[in-house]
């Protein structure tokens, strides 16, 4: 496989089209988020290659998964990789702006590896802006429309650079989301935290479980916490 490709276990990501390439964060949230019900709905938003919505699939064999992307070249991309998957019949991608979702239909989880570098300048190639900023949609359309879209028992989960946490508990919390799970990862034992998983809800939990994890405890060696959660869908 070249670089415009990305073989997991049981389905392939093509990713040509794609400004953002199938990458660590997308991988540990599709490992890592929660759904209430193995049966029901699941949105991803931004799906961009369609990876999330692909491993959240494999996961939950009895869901109905939906994928949406601003882009429309990722969303024909998404599109590709699912039909050439196992799951085709039970994933649909959506060419279109999240924000306009109807409510009439609720999801019971919701996953999203939002845009960021939202202070940073934007590129000048606008496929990649989209997908690398919040221009499209900041972090309080992002909470406000997945908890318009969220079922009143449902899970929001996402991955952000731990720089970004505080703008995004801020919108979460005007939104009316609660913390529900945090994990902080770093990618050896010696750095800070780069990264976090969040989980939120729309009713309070008294308890937030809150971990700590590690990507590489060696170089170029998974540890057992990140080689666990990814072992259904990594080949290596």
């Amino acid at each position: 496989m070249g670089k415009n490709s990305f073989q997991f276990k049981q389905f392939t990501v093509n990713q040509e089209r794609c400004a953002m390439k199938v990458g660590t964060d997308g991988t540990l949230l599709g490992a890592w988020a929660n759904a209430p019900v193995s049966y029901g709905k699941i949105l991803d938003i931004g799906t961009g290659t369609g990876l999330v919505a692909l491993m959240m699939a494999q996961r939950f064999p009895e869901a109905q998964v939906v994928g949406i992307d601003i882009d429309e070249d990722a969303a024909l991309q998404a599109k590709e990789n699912v039909e050439a998957s196992p799951f085709s019949d039970r994933i649909t991608i959506i060419h279109g702006d999240a924000t306009k979702m109807d409510d009439k239909t609720l999801f019971d989880a919701i996953v999203c590896n939002p845009p960021y570098f939202v202070d940073s300048l934007t590129c000048p190639e606008n496929q990649r802006t989209l997908a690398r900023h919040a221009v499209s949609m900041n972090f309080d359309q992002l909470m406000q429309t997945a908890y318009k879209l969220l079922k009143n028992d449902g899970i929001f989960s996402i991955v952000i650079p731990t720089e970004n946490n505080d703008a995004i508990e801020t919108a979460a919390a005007l939104a009316g989301f609660m913390i529900s799970r945090i994990c902080m990862i770093k990618t050896t034992p010696n750095k800070l935290p780069k990264r976090q998983l969040i989980e939120f809800r729309k009713t309070r939990i008294d308890n937030i479980d809150f971990t700590e994890e590690i990507l590489e405890m060696i170089p170029n060696q998974r540890s057992v916490w990140y080689h666990e959660l990814t072992k259904d869908f990594y080949i290596k």
